[in-house]
């Protein structure tokens, strides 16, 4: 299949052509921070708010794979000025466009999320829920088959935002873990390696035309369980050396903001909101890493990068 991927160099989209790029051929556009052409991709750069560029790609493509789409606008914009045809649109969203405050899972029928809530967090919601809705109005106006990919808490090789890689990092360097101790709040992850194969499972998949699709772990995660889990992961690394004993540092949120540490993850049970992955299990195939195997993978993939 020809690809054409908006982003496509950071994190997900960057796990993802390296992916796609094996079975496909990919071309992807983006500002050109990461090089991307050692995996055989074709990269143009440019400014996805640019009308220009897109007229100047004429190709047509089996699928477009947008990871930056954060506005209302962007996908019109795309979809006005490209030359070529676009046989199948997946946009990348996320679980938060969910109302907010309903208890139980969310599945793909919760309704969307249509307050306005004030900071970048309430941009981000409602751009991406502004984007699902421009999404659907101008493929069906352009008889495009779309898709829809809600993930959870992205984590894996490649993440360098201050999730995970924060707490791996001062295991590395300083052999000190946080441990948070009044964090009731629950959380899912999904793996990097997961999600981007959700995508190639939808690549031209017609059962996938015209539905969304929660991408999540099993598992409920908690700050405690997070902890045991990166402990898990350094026993592991170090098996054939000389172990590495890492210090549990006992500390409270009010603590851990005073020092700065980040804590990204819902802290409270108020702030818990949970999804349901059934149908992208039942549809798509998808069989999820459990999160000590991929918090394993992790662990061993930013070692290296931190304790050198």
């Amino acid at each position: 299949m020809k690809i054409l991927v908006i982003g496509g160099s950071y994190f997900y989209g960057r796990v993802f052509v390296m992916e796609a790029a094996k079975e496909h051929t990919v071309t992807i556009v983006n500002r050109g921070t990461y090089s991307m052409e050692s995996f055989g991709v074709t990269q143009i750069t440019g400014d996805r708010k640019d009308a220009g560029l897109w007229k100047s790609i004429a190709d047509d493509f089996d699928v477009l794979v947008d990871f930056c789409g954060y506005q209302a606008g962007d996908i019109t914009n795309v979809l006005e000025n490209l030359t070529g045809h676009i046989g199948h649109y997946i946009f990348i969203s996320t679980v938060d466009v969910y109302q907010r405050g309903i208890s139980g899972y969310k599945d793909e029928h919760t309704p969307l999320e249509l307050r306005q809530f004030a900071g970048e967090t309430g941009e981000y919601i409602g751009g991406k829920v502004a984007l699902e809705q421009e999404l659907q109005e101008q493929c069906q106006q352009r008889g495009i088959p779309f898709t829809v990919l809600r993930p959870a808490i992205l984590y894996g090789p490649y993440n360098y935002a201050p999730r995970e890689s924060v707490f791996i990092q001062l295991m590395a360097q300083q052999q000190l873990l946080p441990r948070i101790t009044d964090a009731d709040g629950r959380f899912q992850f999904i793996y990097v390696k997961d999600a981007a194969w959700a995508i190639i499972k939808c690549l031209g998949n017609e059962k996938a035309y015209g539905q969304s699709y929660n991408l999540c772990g099993d598992e409920i995660a908690t700050y405690d369980m997070l902890a045991d889990t990166l402990l898990t992961a350094v026993d592991e690394l170090t098996e054939a050396k000389p172990p590495i004993s890492i210090q549990e540092i006992p500390m409270t949120i009010e603590s851990a903001v005073k020092q700065g540490l980040p804590l990204p993850f819902p802290l409270t049970e108020e702030e818990t909101e949970l999804y349901s992955n059934e149908k992208s299990k039942a549809e798509l195939g998808i069989s999820y890493v459990r999160l000590e195997e991929g918090m394993s993978r992790t662990c061993r993939a930013f070692w290296n990068v931190y304790s050198n």
